[in-house]
């Protein structure tokens, strides 16, 4: 086939420019897997000296690379299966399974999610006796990890602490944390990328292999890159210098996780001689969502410039919705989702996108009542789950004995009498003997510990385990794990829905195992717990099923949707308070209102609330400046308030907050909206509210009135809901309407 076919003119630059730096800048929906794709088929066919496996291609997401790899498989065929493609933590996983004992780790190490830091963390604070309530696993965690993105390792950080107490505590901490990872023969995700940099550096043999493995190296998503996978990247590309970096500083939304926009606004100084190669053509918006885009990003200070647009037909315009409150916001998606499958669209074609997990629940409330079917990314995820995350924990002191964190979780699960007072004190043998706590375990008789015969029947089960672990396949282990140790028959004992629920979660867990076992060259128990360490939720997106999307702006990431909505455009909300006391935040939030705009294929829907109750706080809120920067033109206006009221600038917007005695020096329609609602409240005639009434609730929808009971100046109402059952409500406040 004709590699070049197909491409715009700058996309097939970015294909046929294929020695030295190459940054390209691809604006959303402009091409760039296709570009990165043909990039590699063009390499491959117009230089017979470069094999499959001297390419590496590292993507941000499991997701975004088994994609990538299949399209390659497409172009070039099995030869796809011998390029390096893969996350960062993958390839570099990768890596060290074959030379982490050059820095004192064996190959089967573990690697440890959020939770199981946290426990590290907890042990450690034990161990120091330092004050859980003042020093937090949480903010501890979130400190290390902030030390670990600006490669700020447990040594100098005690430097760096001088004589600040917090400071000088943390380091302690650190200190011990990493010490304890080691002797569980483990890695946190941060670790992944920073244990590679130091063989690199530490071992000029294998950084010398490596690069000479790696004759092209291409970079997606470049713009959400840190200092550790700057580094990695470039150790790698240092000897032919062929690095192809694919991003948008428009779409850079993840500092908080440590991601530096400055790599890619530096690229030309960081790599001088350096091509830059625009991609401005969008391939899957309309041009009206493509200027709203362009409208509000082009605020940005920090950017290369750049301006969308498609040869598209103009489409439908986006359309501005100024709602009541948080449960009209809902009504309203609610509506238009339903329109647009009664006009033959599917649930599936649909998104919410919200600032904050917790705007979600009046969305939901509504979904509830309409029966929409809906899935929210986000939530409890399900290697999350207790079932999972227990069964997982066996199979990891299974594969890695040495990890005391899995081993703790299962020690007593389900029950045999070990409890804490035993567990704290075979680890404090364990700290004391510079040994692992499972060594501790099968010398119990030697240490008397209490229950000796107990742990030592244990430590015999997981030898048996590991003895035939190699001679089966890991859906059989799995399943001889839950005979063994009694787990499945605790389950089937409770013989309650929410145990069968588990069971069938553990179930959907050997089907993973058996999946990954039908296509894994190496089948082993270690690539098995590997591969679901570095999974994310987005990863787990069924784009078969259908159902609306709930999530946040920062996991729309990458996505595409016929329809989307974009919740909660209220400053204070989006931008977030927060936003507006960090440097360069509002930027931040402006790169991630960009990001949602750009998610919509063909139907665009933003919406703003006048008044909003989150975190248990009822204000009246102000439309965001995101939307004061669109040109009116451009929008469909629902209401059309944000038209009549004279914005305020960003510089007093970004001193107002959502609290309601700020809010009352706001502009006149706002107070007007509060004050409309109290009289609503005040004004309600509880003549209406009788027996057999019909009545429509904004959270419960339509219900009937079972019995009405006088309190004082109001009405206790018990209603029947159709879908949510009987409550009770004072009539007054529950702003009921009365259906005829």
């Amino acid at each position: 086939m004709n590699i070049l076919e197909g491409l715009n003119h700058e996309q097939e630059l970015a294909v046929t420019t294929t020695e030295g730096p190459v940054l390209v800048i691809a604006g959303a929906g402009s091409g760039k897997t296709k570009v990165l794709t043909q990039r590699i088929a063009y390499i491959l066919s117009q230089k017979p000296d470069v094999k499959p496996w001297n390419i590496l291609a590292i993507t941000f997401t499991n997701k975004a690379a088994n994609e990538m790899k299949e399209r390659i498989e497409m172009v070039i065929g099995n030869d796809a299966n011998s390029i390096w493609t893969g996350t960062f933590h993958s390839i570099c996983t990768r890596i060290l399974r074959k030379h982490i004992d050059k820095i004192g780790f064996t190959s089967s190490f573990n690697i440890y999610d959020t939770t199981d830091t946290k426990t590290i963390i907890k042990e450690c604070l034990r161990e120091l006796n330092i004050d859980s309530k003042i020093f937090s696993e949480k903010k501890v965690q979130g400190s290390i990890s902030k030390a670990k993105s600006e490669m700020i390792d447990e040594k100098k950080y005690e430097i760096n602490a001088g004589n600040d107490y917090w400071e000088s505590k943390v380091a302690q901490i650190y200190s011990l944390y990493q010490k304890k990872l080691k002797q569980n023969n483990g890695l946190d995700f941060d670790d992944i990328i920073l244990c590679t940099i130091k063989i690199l550096l530490d071992n000029p043999e294998v950084l010398a292999y490596y690069q000479q493995k790696f004759r092209y190296i291409m970079v997606d998503e470049y713009q959400d890159t840190n200092k550790p996978q700057f580094t990695l990247i470039n150790l790698l590309s240092g000897m032919y210098g062929n690095l192809f970096v694919v991003g948008d500083n428009d779409q850079s939304i993840y500092a908080f996780r440590g991601a530096d926009i400055s790599n890619i606004l530096n690229f030309e100084k960081d790599y001088p001689g350096a091509k830059i190669i625009k991609l401005e053509q969008n391939y899957r918006s309309t041009q009206y969502i493509l200027d709203v885009a362009n409208d509000i990003i082009k605020n940005n200070q920090a950017k290369i410039q750049k301006n969308l647009w498609t040869d598209k037909k103009e489409g439908a315009k986006p359309i501005y919705a100024n709602v009541k409150d948080q449960y009209a916001e809902g009504q309203y998606i609610a509506d238009c989702i339903n329109k647009e499958v009664r006009s033959g669209r599917k649930y599936s074609d649909c998104a919410i996108l919200y600032r904050t997990n917790a705007q979600s629940r009046a969305i939901e409330d509504i979904f509830l009542k309409e029966r929409i079917p809906y899935k929210v990314i986000g939530g409890m995820k399900f290697y999350d789950r207790k079932e999972i995350k227990d069964i997982i924990a066996y199979l990891r002191v299974i594969e890695n004995p040495a990890d005391s964190v899995s081993l703790r979780r299962i020690i007593n699960e389900p029950k045999r009498g070990i409890g804490d007072t035993t567990v704290n004190k075979i680890l404090d043998i364990a700290v004391e003997s510079n040994t692992t706590m499972f060594n501790i375990i099968e010398q119990a008789d030697i240490y008397t510990l209490k229950g000796t015969s107990v742990l030592k029947n244990f430590a015999q089960m997981i030898n048996d385990f590991r003895q035939e672990k190699d001679n089966m396949s890991i859906e059989k282990l799995i399943d001889w794990v839950l005979d063994m140790s009694g787990y499945k028959q605790m389950l089937e004992a409770e013989d309650t829905v929410e145990a069968q629920s588990r069971l069938e979660n553990i179930e959907e867990l050997k089907t993973i195992a058996m999946e990954f076992s039908s296509e894994s060259a190496e089948n082993n128990l270690g690539m098995f717990l590997e591969s679901i360490s570095l999974v994310s939720d987005i990863d787990n997106l069924d784009e078969e099923q259908d159902y609306v999307v709930l999530m946040t702006m920062h996991n729309a990431k990458g996505l595409e949707f016929p329809v989307v909505f974009v919740c909660g455009l209220e400053e204070g909300l989006f931008p977030s308070n927060q936003s507006m006391l960090e440097e360069n935040g509002v930027e931040e939030e402006r790169r991630l209102c960009y990001v949602a705009v750009t998610r919509a294929k063909t139907n665009l829907h933003l919406i703003s609330a006048k008044i909003r109750t989150i975190y248990g706080n009822t204000s009246c809120a102000i439309p965001s400046r995101f939307l004061k920067e669109i040109s009116p033109n451009l929008i469909e206006y629902i209401d059309d308030t944000i038209k009549k009221v004279e914005m305020l600038s960003n510089d007093q917007l970004s001193k107002i907050t959502n609290k309601v005695n700020n809010v009352f020096k706001t502009p006149e329609v706002f107070l007007n909206s509060l004050n409309n609602s109290n009289s609503q409240m005040e004004d309600v005639d509880l003549s209406k509210f009788k027996p057999g009434v019909n009545v429509n609730h904004r959270k419960f929808g339509k219900g009937t009135i079972i019995s009405v009971e006088p309190d004082e100046d109001d009405l206790k109402v018990e209603i029947n809901f159709e879908t949510f059952g009987t409550k009770r409500l004072m009539a007054k406040f529950a702003r009921l309407e009365i259906l005829k």
